[in-house]
């Protein structure tokens, strides 16, 4: 896996907390987290993602390697076209979502090993903390976060890879089996919105992977997280259909 019910907040205030002092010459001090000499933006919403690479994609459990095994075989076979394009496949049927659970019903032991290791990271820096949780998905987003412990993979801007970065579209449809799957189902549904929200952002922002980006205007952020934060699943099925970027 590459990086990177409705979401009840005031979408406006919010958003304004994810503008806060993107280009400032060291990260926000934390009083929970050592300081990271030359890194930039928020200082948790750095940590919460760094420490996501570290456990999803550099260094694995091997429960999680098992789990990313079990999915990739099965796609492999089941889904060779690609896990969205199957998603997007189905979601065409008159079926859907009941087709789209029972595609994934063969995989619900690594969709709930997943589940739990993203769950417990954004609970480890944001457990009661939902707004600080959207702003850490909006910087994310907008590529203001530079965390020069990620020089050897040269990509010290935390936001989604690729441009266009259409993980994304691989983040929601892996969320939906999970919710249809009753897999953390509430949560997920609150969390799928932060992700169109980040999708929305960096779909303007079009942020440098390698250096750290200014913050896009306070005005935009406010009106994608008017738009993002309260979409229903169906309505960010109808999104998400939309590639490589927001209809």
């Amino acid at each position: 896996m590459d990086r990177r019910s409705l979401l009840k907040v005031g979408a406006v205030a919010v958003a304004g907390v994810a503008l806060t002092a993107a280009g400032a010459g060291t990260a926000l001090a934390d009083p929970g987290l050592p300081p990271v000499p030359g890194m930039l933006g928020d200082r948790r919403a750095n940590e919460l993602w760094y420490q996501l690479d570290e456990i999803s994609l550099y260094h694995p459990a091997q429960e999680v390697t098992d789990a990313y095994t079990a999915l990739g075989a099965y796609l492999r076979q089941n889904a060779p076209e690609g896990l969205y394009q199957k998603w997007r496949e189905l979601s065409q049927e008159p079926g859907y979502p009941h087709n789209y659970a029972e595609f994934a019903k063969p995989v619900e032991q690594p969709l709930r090993t997943l589940s739990t290791l993203q769950l417990d990271n954004f609970d480890r820096f944001y457990r009661w903390d939902e707004t600080g949780l959207v702003s850490a998905f909006a910087y994310f987003g907008q590529g203001v976060l530079f965390d020069p412990r990620r020089a050897d993979a040269e990509s010290e801007v935390h936001t989604m890879n690729g441009n266009p970065p259409g993980s994304y579209h691989f983040w929601h449809v892996i969320q939906r089996a999970q919710m249809l799957l009753g897999i953390d189902r509430h949560r997920w549904a609150r969390i799928d919105p932060m992700v169109g929200f980040a999708w929305g952002l960096q779909s303007i922002a079009k942020p440098d992977h390698r250096h750290v980006n200014p913050a896009l205007p306070r005005e935009q952020v406010q009106r994608e997280a008017r738009y993002w934060l309260r979409r229903s699943p169906a309505e960010l099925d109808r999104d998400f259909q939309s590639s490589p970027y927001p209809a």
